[in-house]
């Protein structure tokens, strides 16, 4: 077999493209906005008490949200290259595809339409559900009936159109960040410096690689920014820019409310809490500030759901552009320009897994269990295309490539892999669930590829 083998899209098993495609609309700043919007959701209001509680000392947990932001800086690097040499609207479904093939790109598209997109959309509903029902309940399953709403909402808002969208996402991540900096004043100028337990190291299990599993999640969702290559103006210098930037704003923000917790509440504190920003909110304010931090994270959370609906449908119309199958999800509207059969059916398995999760009456945990392993199988996996693309395609030009490679890119498969054994070895019968999905794609894809003989 060739190694200079055609690896062009237009062929017998891609379904007839129309002149309706994506076009550049999306600006430097609105790239920001968007990965800064999907990386900063509600788990920073959550994971940092879990940290706390297996680090067990000030220090440790400081440098454990500054490796964090270093290891997903390390990752940007290799989807900085990967990004700017092959944009396109599939984003990771593209590196996959010409590196292993239409197959595993399909099961890829399949996972990401019914697992990982879905699940994380549903996730964050779910949050927003739990959070707005604090503010007001709409009965006994109030949040499910938020997350339904939040989910039908900014589905249509993105139908609309990539304007309308982007726009919200925007007002949405500045208000979050806003939210965060006066959560920030708050636990540094309003609350005394609270004194180290002696007896702290008694209280925590000190596992480094259980706290490195809620940071990196925490940190988890900038590889989004991928799937925004088509539609970024001046691709090739404003998505490296875009994602170095958004990194560097997120891991500063990190480690400043972390800072900001451990000043108000103390190590102790904070490794017991279970609502950590709520308490140090209600210490340097009163109930005054948990009402403010429950609308705060309804916020944050509406942005990562916008944004993650936003990029999660441009997957879905590069798998109907490519298999005859899923063709109905491969139109793009240039009116609105957006692709909005991939949107609607992505909308509809979203509300599915909200049912899912309304049955089994642990909503969060469940799309959690659900998502994880499939991710960071196919996170390592497109990872490795890296090198496979570098090896087949030397002489595509890449107008950014990954520095002191191959070294970069083995480090964080390394990452990857940890954290796909982790995610297997810690969750539930959701994480069964999610992987009996991905196997569901394969008679899908097995029928397809007996219909084109």
């Amino acid at each position: 077999m060739s190694r200079r083998a055609d690896y062009s899209f237009p062929n017998q098993d891609v379904v007839a493209s129309s002149s309706a495609s994506p076009k550049p609309a999306l600006a430097f700043t609105d790239a920001i906005a968007l990965i800064v919007g999907i990386v900063i959701g509600a788990g920073i209001f959550e994971t940092p008490a879990l940290v706390a509680a297996n680090a067990g000392s000030s220090p440790l947990i400081i440098l454990l949200w500054l490796i964090g932001g270093a290891v997903s800086f390390i990752g940007a690097l290799c989807w900085a290259e990967l990004a700017t040499t092959y944009p396109h609207a599939g984003g990771n479904y593209y590196y996959l595809r010409r590196a292993f093939g239409k197959n595993v790109a399909f099961l890829f598209a399949w996972a990401r339409m019914t697992v990982v997109q879905t699940g994380s959309i549903t996730l964050l509903a779910f949050i927003f559900g739990d959070y707005a029902t604090q503010l007001w309940k709409l009965g006994d399953y109030s949040s499910s009936i938020y997350a339904g709403i939040v989910i039908v909402g900014l589905t249509a808002l993105n139908i609309v159109g990539v304007q309308q969208g982007k726009w919200t996402q925007n007002l949405l991540t500045l208000a979050k960040v806003i939210g965060l900096v006066l959560v920030i004043i708050c636990g540094l100028f309003l609350t005394l410096p609270m004194e180290e337990a002696a007896t702290l190291g008694q209280k925590t299990s000190g596992s480094w690689g259980l706290s490195m599993i809620f940071v990196l999640l925490t940190y988890g969702g900038w590889n989004e920014a991928a799937y925004i290559s088509a539609e970024l103006r001046n691709v090739r210098q404003n998505m490296v820019r875009s994602l170095l930037i958004s990194i560097a704003i997120i891991t500063a923000i990190y480690l400043l409310i972390n800072v900001a917790y451990l000043q108000g509440l103390g190590v102790t504190d904070m490794a017991s809490s279970k609502a950590v920003a709520a308490d140090l909110m209600r210490r340097a304010i009163g109930k005054p500030g948990a009402i403010f931090l429950s609308l705060l994270i309804a916020v944050s959370t509406l942005g990562a759901i916008n944004a993650t609906i936003f990029t999660g449908a441009r997957t879905n119309y590069a798998l109907g552009q490519d298999f005859s199958v899923f063709s109905f999800l491969g139109k793009w509207q240039n009116k609105n320009s957006t692709p909005v059969n991939a949107l609607m059916v992505q909308g509809a398995i979203a509300l599915l897994l909200v049912l899912l999760g309304t049955l089994t009456r642990k909503g969060f945990q469940t799309m959690v269990d659900y998502t994880a392993p499939v991710f960071w199988f196919f996170f390592l996996l497109t990872t490795i295309s890296l090198f496979i693309l570098r090896w087949r395609e030397p002489e595509t030009p890449r107008p950014f490539k990954v520095p002191f490679y191959p070294i970069t890119p083995i480090m964080f498969c390394l990452i990857c892999g940890y954290l796909l054994y982790s995610s297997l070895a810690y969750t539930g019968v959701g994480a069964l669930v999610g992987v009996a999905m991905v196997i569901v794609g394969a008679p899908i894809l097995i029928w397809h590829n007996r219909q084109r003989v």
